[in-house]
Order: structure tokens, then sequence, then C-alpha cells
């Protein structure tokens, strides 16, 4: 398809290109780095840990540079690349762009960078995809528990940190990624009920758990408590195109395990009625 091919060119013609570190002179102040949106039922957010330390901010860029390194010469990264430009996957992106050329990324709950690494391994693909492809945008990028530290070297690497917690729920208004790996179901939910709209659907694309592996923990644990916080995410299920990733090695495995893209393929003539769409998902988890 020729409008995927345009689409999905490498914005980097130079794969093997080295990462080089490049920090803040130390007396320099900290500015533009809290991004404001204030959505609805947004709250205002500062980190906890404000102090922005040199030393460790540079120790973590050392690790996420070395992160990087490690992960674009992977076997992951190059069947995940791979994947991105099958049809399957280009023509959805493809569609998701209509006529923009860019689509901003949001990163929800991505963790704590300093303390572990699958949260740097999520960030680092995250990254490399904003390096490789021209169609990713301004990537912003929101967890509750980052550090002034973290989100110094967020700032560094290109991302915006939000300043308020949106919970998920950020309208797209434009063709937006979300990129949330191994984030709460109820993230999820807020996510889709926020865009509970036949055009706020189209023009998303959601990276994070599987909301087929959603479904079959209700089919089995059909009582639980929490599917109550899935009720969207599992109305979606019948609209949804997921396609899975494969982790390939034990490396990647707590980074991006279960993790699947997924496409919101919503007929423009179609009603969003969730009342009857949630008899339907009840009758078949009934059933199975």
């Amino acid at each position: 398809m020729a409008d995927s091919a345009k689409t999905l060119a490498p914005e980097n013609p130079n794969p093997a290109e080295d990462w080089t570190i490049v920090l803040p002179r130390r007396g320099k102040q900290r500015r533009n780095l809290l991004k404001t949106r204030t959505p609805q039922q947004a709250h205002s957010w500062v980190p906890i840990d404000q102090n922005v330390d040199p030393d460790r901010e540079s120790k973590l860029m050392q690790k996420m540079v070395v992160c990087m390194k490690k992960l674009e010469s992977s076997e992951f990264f190059c069947n995940f690349m791979d994947r991105i430009h099958t049809p399957q996957i280009s023509d959805h992106i493809s569609r998701v762009l209509g006529s923009e050329t860019k689509m901003q990324m949001v990163i929800y709950g991505i963790g704590s960078l300093e303390l572990y690494e699958p949260p740097r391994v999520q960030l680092g693909l995250a990254i490399l995809m904003k390096k490789r492809f021209s169609w990713i945008g301004d990537v912003e990028v929101f967890d509750p528990i980052l550090s002034g530290t973290e989100a110094r070297v967020l700032e560094t690497l290109g991302c915006s940190v939000l300043s308020v917690n949106e919970q998920g729920r950020r309208q797209a208004s434009k063709p937006t990624l979300f990129y949330m790996p191994h984030c709460e179901a109820e993230l999820y939910d807020n996510l889709l009920h926020a865009n509970w709209r036949v055009d706020l659907l189209n023009r998303i694309i959601l990276f994070g758990n599987s909301f087929e592996g959603y479904e079959q923990y209700v089919s089995v644990f059909k009582n639980s408590a929490g599917v109550s916080l899935r009720k969207h995410l599992l109305a979606a299920r019948r609209f949804t195109e997921e396609f899975g990733i494969k982790t390939v090695s034990d490396d990647y495995y707590r980074a991006l395990n279960d993790m699947s893209w997924h496409f919101f393929s919503v007929d423009p003539d179609v009603e969003l009625q969730f009342g009857k769409m949630m008899e339907l998902v009840d009758s078949c988890s009934e059933t199975a």
C-alpha cells in the first residue's frame, strides 16, 4: 500500500547511529519541564521528590542509553519493527492518521525509571519508535511516582512531562498513540470512557495489555470485583482489532509480556450504546 509505505518511512535513515548524552548544565534552571494540560477531572501534580540531583540524573541517563542500545540491537526489536511494517498494522496506522502527517504519543504509567529496569525498557522502546518513525510527533509522559530527576531525564530524551494527573481521561481530539504498558485495567477503562464516541475512538491507537487477556479473565472469574473496572474495555472488544507482540527472550518478558496493539474500527454510522453492548458482554460471559 503506497500510503503505508510513505507513512511508515523511518525518520532516521541510519538505525545504527550512536546515542549521545547531552545533559543540561548544572546551574541551568529547570524550564518548560512540566507541560500543562487541563482535561476534565484532571488534578494538578508536582513530583513528591522535586529535587533534581545532577549525579542521579547522569547515572539514570547512562542507564537509559545502555538500555536503548541493547534494545535496538536485539532480536526482539527487529521482530517488533517488522510487525509494525506488516499491512495488518501499517494499514491501521495510515487509517488513524488520515490526512495528518503526525500523531502524538501519550505515555501513561511508565513507573520508576531509577528503581527498575522494566520501565526503562518500556520507555526505551517508545523513544526508539519515535526515532525510527516520522509519523510519531510529540511525546508526553505521566506517572504520579516520577521524581524531579526522572522528569529532567525524560525532558533530555525529548519528552514532555504533564503537570496534571489526567487519570487516563485524555480525549483524542487528534490522532493519538496511547502507550500504556502494564497499566491498571481502570486506567484503560478511563481512557475508553472518555473517548466513547465513534470519531474519538477512530483516532486512537492503544499499545498496552491485551484486551483479549482481560476478556478471558472475566470469562473465568465472572463474579470478580474487578469486572466493574473493565466495562468499557470489555464492551470495546466487539470493535477492537488486536495484534499481540512476541517478547522473544526473557530479557524483555517482564517489561513487555502480554502487550498488544489495539485499533478501534468503528463504523461512523453506528451509535455507541454502552448499555446494549454491556448486555451482550454479560450474555457472552454467562455462556462462556
